[in-house]
């Protein structure tokens, strides 16, 4: 008889994914999904914000996001942020702003969730709110002392034919007439189609019970990847700072969102162990080096 080490299935499932995201990664045939740019420069919130919050807004430099919730959904939160990232790799894999799919159990499936009621459920609404929002996102520059603005706004979908089965465990397709249908806005087609930033499709589903940690992972990938030359040196804190740009404003005292990009960094690393950030000895910076010649990068852009 083998002693008892302890294991929930949660944590025996994240050691599992982490298994096979090495073992593909030394293959080289890592599944890709895509997310989209705004998304990625500034985060949504991570957890639901009061019911009297209908906006939400992010800077990161130049850039900035901001999104309008509809008062009766509120605004996006959690992993809802999985459901532009799962609908924009539909559509760059069809190659068209109008997607279609089978059930929602296919989302499920996807980022290796529970197809049971809640994890459905929870599916269902983040539909409803990610559906609502309008988004607003741009740029600001000023060149020569002159201000130039980029602005745009718009929202996720044009339309979602969506039908909620009553049977939420069921991955068969119905019948043609109730095929899932969700048509992308142009602005936000054409963002993803520009802009799109491709991630590991494993490492999403592993991060998927934690939001914080999935957006700094996409993060970093980007970060590292658009870094030429010195590494970059991002304050945590300030106008310019990391605390700005995520959907992290639940961390009122820098201490506590230090603490917490430390732990984010050694859960990226896990997945990742080329991943290059580290904080520096004041624990004001992350210095993100450039991630072009790290052959697990390398293969995913």
């Amino acid at each position: 008889m083998l002693p008892s080490i302890g294991l929930t299935k949660r944590r025996l499932k994240h050691l599992e994914a982490i298994r096979l995201i090495r073992e593909q990664r030394d293959q080289n045939k890592q599944e890709l999904a895509y997310h989209a740019r705004p998304f990625v420069l500034c985060g949504i919130p991570l957890r639901r914000q009061s019911r009297g919050q209908a906006t939400h807004a992010r800077r990161n430099g130049r850039f900035f996001l901001e999104i309008t919730a509809h008062p009766r959904f509120g605004l996006p939160y959690g992993q809802d942020r999985l459901i532009p990232i799962w609908v924009a790799t539909l559509a760059l894999k069809q190659k068209s702003r109008v997607v279609h799919f089978d059930s929602a159990a296919q989302l499920l499936d996807f980022f290796r969730l529970p197809k049971d009621g809640p994890h459905y459920r929870r599916i269902v609404q983040g539909f409803k709110r990610i559906f609502a929002a309008t988004i607003f996102f741009g740029s600001e520059d000023q060149p020569d002392g002159a201000p130039v603005m980029d602005w745009s706004r718009f929202h996720f979908f044009d339309r979602m034919r969506l039908w909620f089965n009553q049977d939420h465990c069921s991955t068969a397709p119905g019948p043609e007439s109730r095929e899932n249908t969700i048509t992308l806005s142009e602005a936000f087609y054409r963002e993803i189609d520009d802009h799109r930033i491709p991630v590991e499709r494993e490492v999403i589903a592993a991060l998927a019970h934690a939001p914080g940690a999935l957006d700094f992972y996409i993060w970093i990938v980007w970060k590292s990847w658009t870094v030429n030359g010195s590494p970059a040196r991002i304050p945590l804190f300030g106008n310019q700072g990391l605390k700005d740009q995520l959907g992290s404003g639940d961390y009122s005292l820098d201490r506590y969102f230090r603490r917490k990009v430390k732990a984010w960094l050694r859960q990226a690393k896990v997945l990742w162990p080329d991943c290059p950030g580290t904080i520096s000895e004041d624990g004001r910076l992350l210095v993100v080096p450039s991630s072009k010649g790290v052959p697990a990068v390398n293969r995913i852009q």
